[in-house]
C-alpha cells in the first residue's frame, strides 16, 4: 500500500483505517480477530476505536471494542508498528460527570482506555464530539498535558461542525495549547452535507488529516439494500432505512450500480473509491464483520474513475434537499 502524511502530523498511515465499532457487537472476538490479522497483513497499520463501543449493544458494553484490540496488540505484539486512535466524549456510566470533554472525564478515561487497549500511550486521541458544557479551553488544556505526559501524541475532532472547528483551532493558536490535527467526518456519496463545503475548505487550508466514517452508508452503498425488497436481517437495517431510502437514495445506488457494473467492480468498491477521490481525503474508515469483507472493499484502492463518471455521481448526489437528515 501507498501510505500517506496524516496531515501536518508525523505519522504515515494506510489509504485505509480499519474501524472497529463492529468489534463486540455485530463481530465476536475471533472474527474481529481474523479481521484485525488480514487487515495488518494487507498492510493496514490504522486502526480507529473509541471508548463507549460497544455500548449500545445489550449482548456488550461500553469499551468491548478497546478490550478485543487491546488482546490482539497484546498477542500480536506489533504495538510500535500500529497507529492507534481512539475518542472520549460518550456516556460511559451513570451520573453527571461520566460524559463530555471536561477534564475530570477525560483523565478517567484516558486511563480506562489505556489499560483496556495494553498500551502506554495513543497516537491520535479524539473528540468524539463537541461538548458544550465543558470550556474549549479546559479539553485543549487536558490534552495538552496528556501530550506533555507521553499518554497521547496527537489530537483530532469528530462530528464537529465547521465553526466549531475554527473555534479550537483558533484557541489552540492563542493559548499555544495543542491543536486538532485531523477531523473525523460523517461522509459518503449519499451523506455529503456534514463535510461539503465548509468542513472541507477548513481541513484543506489548515492541513487537517481527514479519515470519514461509513463511507458505505452503514451498509446502504453495499447493494444488499434493494427499492420495494424486505430489509435484510441485520441489526443496523432499520436505522439504514431511516436515513437513506427514498428517491435520492435509490437514485445513487442505481447510478453507482450502473457504473460499478460497466467497470467490473462491486458497488461498495465503487463507493469507497468515490470518498477517496474527494479532496482533502487522507484514510476513509472501513468496517467489516469478516474477512470476506474486508478483502471486498480493499480491491477499492485499485479503482480509478474517468472525468465523466464522477460528474455522473456528483449530478445525482449533490442534492440533499428531498432525503431524511439525522
Amino acid at each position: 500500500m501507498d501510505y500517506k502524511k496524516l496531515g501536518s502530523t508525523g505519522l504515515k498511515v494506510s489509504p485505509f483505517c480499519l474501524g472497529t465499532m463492529q468489534f463486540g457487537w455485530t463481530a465476536s472476538e475471533e472474527e474481529s480477530f481474523a479481521v484485525m490479522n488480514r487487515a495488518w497483513d494487507a498492510g493496514i497499520n490504522f486502526f480507529d476505536t473509541a471508548n463507549v463501543y460497544s455500548r449500545w449493544s445489550d449482548k456488550s458494553y461500553p469499551g468491548k471494542s478497546e478490550e478485543i484490540i487491546g488482546q490482539w496488540i497484546k498477542e500480536s505484539g506489533n504495538r510500535q508498528e500500529l497507529i492507534l486512535a481512539t475518542k472520549v466524549r460518550g456516556i460511559m456510566g451513570q451520573g453527571d460527570h461520566n460524559e463530555g470533554l471536561s477534564r475530570r472525564h477525560i483523565i478517567q478515561q484516558i486511563t480506562g482506555s489505556l489499560k483496556r487497549l495494553q498500551t502506554t500511550w495513543i497516537d491520535l486521541y479524539q473528540s468524539h464530539a463537541f461538548d458544550e458544557a465543558t470550556p474549549v479551553k479546559e479539553t485543549l488544556e487536558v490534552y495538552t498535558d496528556l501530550i506533555r505526559d507521553g499518554k497521547v501524541n496527537y489530537i483530532g475532532a469528530s462530528n464537529y461542525p465547521a465553526w466549531r472547528l475554527m473555534e479550537s483551532l483558533w484557541i489552540s493558536e492563542k493559548y499555544n495549547l495543542a491543536k486538532y490535527q485531523t477531523l473525523q467526518p460523517y461522509y459518503s456519496l449519499v451523506r455529503r452535507h456534514k463535510f461539503e463545503p465548509e468542513l472541507m475548505d477548513v481541513c484543506v487550508k489548515y492541513q487537517l488529516g481527514v479519515i470519514p466514517y461509513s463511507p458505505l452508508a452503514a451498509g446502504f452503498l453495499t447493494g444488499k439494500y434493494r427499492k420495494n425488497s424486505d430489509l435484510p436481517s441485520s441489526d443496523r437495517a432499520d436505522g439504514v432505512k431511516n436515513r437513506y431510502f427514498g428517491d435520492r437514495g435509490f437514485n445513487i445506488l442505481e447510478e453507482l450500480s450502473a457504473i460499478a457494473t460497466d467497470k467490473g467492480i462491486t458497488i461498495a468498491q465503487g463507493a469507497l473509491s468515490w470518498v477517496m477521490h474527494q479532496e482533502g481525503i487522507t484514510s476513509p474508515i472501513i468496517g467489516a464483520n469478516s474477512v470476506d469483507q474486508l478483502d471486498e472493499i480493499l480491491e477499492a484502492k485499485d479503482v480509478t474513475y474517468t472525468k465523466a463518471e464522477l460528474e455522473r455521481l456528483d449530478q445525482v448526489s449533490s442534492n440533499e434537499s428531498n432525503m431524511i437528515i439525522t
